[in-house]
């Protein structure tokens, strides 16, 4: 069975790019595009893994982690934030709310790729 990804954007064109290479990979992927939707998808399924955007329109990347990180069923899932918040201060935001990874845009499908690979693989040793 796939391993399911949900990837929360709200720039179209990516997540498009980004899912077409992704399900080429062998991976399900959902598709959410701000904060709210993603909310909604995580009560409708159990990713295997999240990619989260910052910024984007009706609720943060920043305050779905939060939420995330609140609720019992939805605080083991891995997230990848995924950003064009370049800050130092961003990443250390990110790493205190507790991303497994900080990603920032622009990046290389092939090094996103290798990065999901390496964070499903450990969260596989876990269980």
């Amino acid at each position: 069975m796939a391993q399911k990804i949900l990837l929360v954007d709200d720039e179209r064109d990516l997540v498009f790019y980004t899912k077409l290479f992704l399900e080429e990979q062998g991976y399900e992927v959902i598709e959410a595009y701000d904060g709210r939707e993603a909310l909604e998808r995580l009560d409708e399924m159990c990713p295997d893994l999240v990619i989260l955007d910052v910024a984007m329109p009706r609720l943060s990347g920043w305050d779905v982690l939060r939420i995330m990180q609140s609720e019992e069923d939805k605080r083991d899932i891995p997230v990848l934030m995924l950003t064009a918040k370049t800050e130092d201060t961003d990443k250390a935001r990110g790493w205190q709310l507790g991303v497994t990874w900080y990603q920032t845009k622009p990046f290389e499908l092939d090094e996103l790729l290798m990065v999901i690979q390496r964070i499903l693989d450990a969260t596989a040793g876990e269980q």
